[in-house]
This record gives C-alpha cells, structure tokens and sequence, in this order.
C-alpha cells in the first residue's frame, strides 16, 4: 500500500555486487495507522534527514475547474472527519457507498421492485452473437421549493453510449411541451378560472415497450444467487437506453388517444379532450411530468383515476412547483418566479453579499471582442451565462442583458464577466420578482396581442440589429425573445420589418395553438410596432428602391398581413413594450416597462 508519494535518496549507500543486495537494512513501511501509531516508520533512514515535497509551482487540471480543491496540508490531523463533513449530504457515488445507508438502499430496492412489477426484463442466458449493455446505479436527492429533503431517488441506467445505431436502436426523438407552451395554458387557465393539477408517472421510461432486441448485465450489487453468467432481455426500456424517450412517448400518446384526447398538431407534448356537455380538458405532457386543466374538476379527477389505473402515479394536487419554476397565489393572480433558484444562483458564484443595482446593465453598454484585454475563466463564465438563461423564462426583463453576453461565449474577457456579475447583482435586488397570470378575463374577451421591434446597428462588431417581441394573453406575458438579426440592414425601416418577420413567425404558432385549444375563434393577430415605414412597407411594396434587397423569407410578414393573419397597430415609442429586448435603457424606463409586461414582486 503507497501511503505517500515523497521519495527518499540515500547518497551515502551504494548497491554490494557480491551480496547480490543491497547493503542498508530493509526499509519497513507501515501501512495501517493507529492511535498509538500516527506516523510512518522508516527503518534504516537517518531521522534528521526530513520528508519534504518540492517547491514547484503547480496548475490545477482543466477538468477541476467546476470544483473546490483542499490539498492534503490543509487537513487538520482529524483529516478524515473534514472529508467526512466536505462530503455531508451528498449523493453516493457507487453501489458500496450506497448500501451503508438505509435511505438508498430502500431506494434502490424500490426501484428493482418498480422494474419486476412492470416487468420489464426477464433473466436469461446470452445469445450466441448478441452483446449486453451494463447498469449503472445513479443517486439523485430530491428537494421541495424550500430545500429541505423530498424523496432520495435511486434510478437503475443503462450504459446507452454503448448502443450501435441501426443494430440496438433507430429513431430517439420524442416531444414535449414547450415552455412558452405552458404559459399559455396558465395564463388561459388563470383567465378563465380553471383548476390546475400536477402529476408525475413513477418510472415512466420502464412503460415504453420495445421493438428493438436489447440485453443488459444484472444490477450492481443485486446479483442473481447462483445466476451470475446469465443477463436480462429487456421487454420494456430502461432508463439510459438511446430510444428509451420515444419509446415512453408512443405508449403514453398511444393511451391519450384512445381514450378521446387530440393531440395539437402544432404543439405535440399538448392534449386536448372536449366533452359532449362542452367541458374541456388540456394536458401538457413533459416527459413524465403532467400539468392538467379543465373547465370541469369532476371530469379532471376522472382523468386522474384513469391514469391511476394504467399506471403509477403521484397525485402532486394544485399547480405549486414544475419544471424547476414555483407558484405563489395572490389576490391578483397566480405569480410563477424562480425565487429559490435565484437565491441558489447567487450562493453558488459567490454574489450573496454583493450590492444590487436598478438595472442589468448600464445605458448605452456596447461589449468589444479586444483581444488585448486580460482574458476570464471561460467554464465560469458559461456556467453564469447558461444558468441566467434558464432564469429568463420567468424573467423577461433579462432577456436582452443575457443575449447579449451569450454571443461572447468563444473569448470573454475580463469586462465580460464585470457585466454578467452586473446582472447577477440586479437579480439580487430582484430575488421576488416573477410573472403574474391575471385571475378572471381583464376584458369583454381573451386577448391576444404581441409588440415588435429593434434596434439599429446595436453590435458594434457585425454592424447587425435586435430583435425584440413579446407577446400577451389577457396581459400575462406568455412568449418572448431577443436575437440578432442574420442580415445587416440597411435602414431602421428594414430592421424594423425584419423584427415585424419574426414576430409574425411566434404570433401565427401561438394563434394556432390557441385555435387547437379551442379558445380563441378565427381572427388575426395584433401586432403593434412603432415604425410607420416598416408597417407601410408590410401592407404594400413601397420604396422599392430602398427594399428591392430583402431577402424572401422577410416577405412572409407582408403575406401574413395581406392575408389577414396579422393586423399591424401603430404605438408611440414611449409605450413599445418589446423595446425592453433590443438595447441597454434608463432605469426609469426599466421599471416602467418590467411593470407593464407583467414582472411584478410577491407582495405585489
């Protein structure tokens, strides 16, 4: 056993060549540590002669760079009982680990027990030719929205990277439920006053059979007595397993439509079901997670009976935590926000003691690529990026502030991350701050409008514009974006009409979606935009000279308008709502606009 890596050279000793040995004495090394033995005996070195490790400067290995490393010198003589308390409350990370603890070996036995019932495999011997996959255990704690311990999870994975495409597999893909999707129905929901259930399908990948032939080595840890050559034949997927997805989705979507549900051809992760009383019924399916609303509880509680009965559920009762977003009531409305994971975000890069600030970043910020400048830490930085991203789809008012840092993922510079640690000290000012769903309709009708705009020329190294829309269903935001345009335009005018494009693009899909949702009847969609020429230039082919160049795919917002599908409304600049996604503005204007999309705080 190496207990440690210093090297110690006897200058003095030499080897006897009539000995045929050496001529110091055997060196003993003691490889078990006591209480009364808490040094290492060397017999046969001189004690003055001292242990020490070279001063050499060292760099830490590039796949380290996510963690948090503690040399050997900075363990205290309790050393064990400090990688014992570094390591508190984390998943195990093999079968021996997890088998000292009651909680994961009631979960893995849990998971076996799901796995027989649902008989998925059956044990036998390996076919001559044929190849096995292996299992892997994974551990995985489950949290409620305030972090305390939910569930501890052990889930049973197959090695699926081993898989041969065209031999163990074909086709992998399998749809859900867009997000903006999902606001579209809590929005309808909310306006509508319909009640809105979660429920979660246990081991929803082991329900999806398969047509391919495919066999796996026995668990970890639970092998056969006497059985341990043979393997399983899988009969249903497993997790891990390259078609597993697709597999579960033509199972589940298989039950929905035989039992009276459509799915949305716009939208495949949506079902719809409408009662011969006229009740109506939408699930939104996202893998295994199921969001349900209805204008009937009775026919919703059926449905829930339904699913019981085929397979195995957990009833998660009112709309309070999916998809990583949590959901507060208030007297105004339902307000989703993300207030646990904000807080988590700024724990983890360090900024729970920083200095919020009003805005997420200064007016007229424009980011250079200078190659001169002193470069950061490119993991961290797209670590902060990709986390803030996944915070703008509860948070529309860091839509252009994140989009912007995302093109300089390649080479960020030091100036980069000032500004994305800008925006995390504007969240922190924000941490309560989410999007409110209005109760009961704010009008005669449900209405559905949607703002475009852009910038001109805002990069400053491609010269090329913003885009920016968003759109509303009963003034709850449901739909937004901010993004570069492909072209250089040439004018405002023509940036303008190509942001018009794009808006026409999102609000067409939504239209339908709605229109399948059996909401809204046939009529076009409102799209105010603040730039007469780019209207005058989407209802005729005016100033031919200045657009003979659009590209044709732009001119899809001109069809859509001729065809009566959008209706271009003019508003004052002062009140375009979608300026908030194309440039850095004033904090007053910030404030004004996240007030008037819907961003409200939970006292609100």
């Amino acid at each position: 056993m190496v207990i440690s890596r210093d090297v110690v050279i006897l200058e003095d000793e030499s080897w006897d060549w009539e000995k045929g040995q050496t001529s110091i004495k055997k060196v003993t090394v003691v490889t078990e540590i006591s209480d009364a033995t808490d040094k290492k005996i060397v017999d046969g070195v001189d004690s003055d002669n001292t242990l020490r490790r070279p001063r050499r400067q060292s760099t830490r290995p590039p796949r380290f760079a996510d963690y948090e490393l503690y040399t050997d010198t900075g363990v205290s003589d309790e050393g064990d009982l400090v990688h014992m308390a570094l390591m508190a409350g984390t998943e195990p990370i093999d079968v021996d680990e997890a088998m000292a603890e009651t909680e994961w070996k009631e979960a893995m036995i849990e998971e076996l027990k799901s796995i027989e019932k649902n008989r998925t495999w059956s044990l036998v011997d390996l076919p001559h030719g044929k190849k096995c996959i292996g299992l892997k255990w994974v551990f995985k704690r489950k949290l409620n929205p305030d972090g305390t311990v939910l569930k501890h999870k052990a889930r049973l994975v197959a090695r699926g990277f081993l898989q041969r495409k065209g031999i163990d597999f074909t086709e992998v893909f399998a749809p859900v439920a867009r997000l903006e999707t999902i606001r579209v129905v809590i929005a309808i929901a909310c306006a509508k006053r319909w009640s809105m259930i979660q429920l979660d399908v246990k081991s929803a990948f082991l329900h999806g059979p398969l047509e391919e032939e495919v066999y796996v080595q026995q668990p970890p840890g639970f092998n056969r007595v006497n059985k341990e050559q043979q393997v399983y034949k899988l009969h249903k997927a497993l997790y891990g397993l390259r078609q597993t997805p697709r597999a579960w989705n033509r199972r589940i979507d298989g039950f929905f439509l035989d039992h009276g549900f459509k799915r949305c051809v716009v939208e495949h992760g949506v079902y719809v079901r409408e009662s011969t009383d006229g009740n109506r019924m939408i699930v939104c399916l996202y893998v295994d997670d199921l969001l349900i609303s209805g204008s009937s509880l009775k026919e919703i509680d059926e449905f829930k009976r339904m699913m019981e009965s085929e397979f195995e559920m957990t009833d998660l009762g009112k709309l309070n935590y999916f998809l990583g977003m949590e959901f507060t009531q208030t007297a105004a409305g339902l307000l989703m926000h993300q207030q646990r994971y904000m807080k988590e975000l700024l724990e983890r890069f360090k900024m729970t003691s920083c200095n919020d600030v009003r805005s997420p970043l200064e007016v007229n910020t424009k980011l250079k690529l200078d190659e001169t400048e002193e470069g950061v830490n490119e993991t961290i930085f797209k670590q902060v990026i990709g986390s803030l991203r996944f915070l703008c789809n509860s948070r529309p008012d860091l839509m252009f502030s994140v989009g912007l840092l995302s093109r300089i993922m390649g080479n960020p510079k030091k100036s980069h991350m000032m500004a994305a640690k800008r925006i995390l000290r504007y969240v922190k000012g924000t941490t309560n701050y989410g999007i409110l769903f209005p109760y009961g309709l704010r009008e005669d009708e449900l209405k559905f409008v949607g703002y475009a705009d852009s910038d001109y020329g805002g990069d400053l190294v491609e010269r090329k514009s913003t885009s920016g829309n968003i759109f509303f269903i009963n003034k709850a935001p449901v739909s937004w974006s901010s993004r570069k345009q492909n072209v250089v335009a040439l004018s405002s005018c023509e940036a303008e009409y190509i942001s018009g494009c794009h808006a026409a693009c999102q609000g067409v899909w939504l239209k339908e979606l709605m229109k399948e949702l059996g909401i809204v009847e046939e009529s076009p969609v409102l799209l105010k935009m603040d730039n007469t020429s780019a209207m005058n230039l989407a209802k005729n082919p005016v100033s031919h000279g200045r657009s003979k160049h659009i590209e044709i795919k732009y001119h899809f917002l001109r069809d859509m308008v001729t065809r009566g599908r959008i209706e271009l409304i003019y508003c004052k600049s002062d009140l375009q709502l979608a300026d908030l996604f194309t440039k850095p503005i004033k904090t007053n204007r910030i404030e004004f606009l996240r007030k008037e999309i819907g961003v409200l705080p939970l006292t609100a």
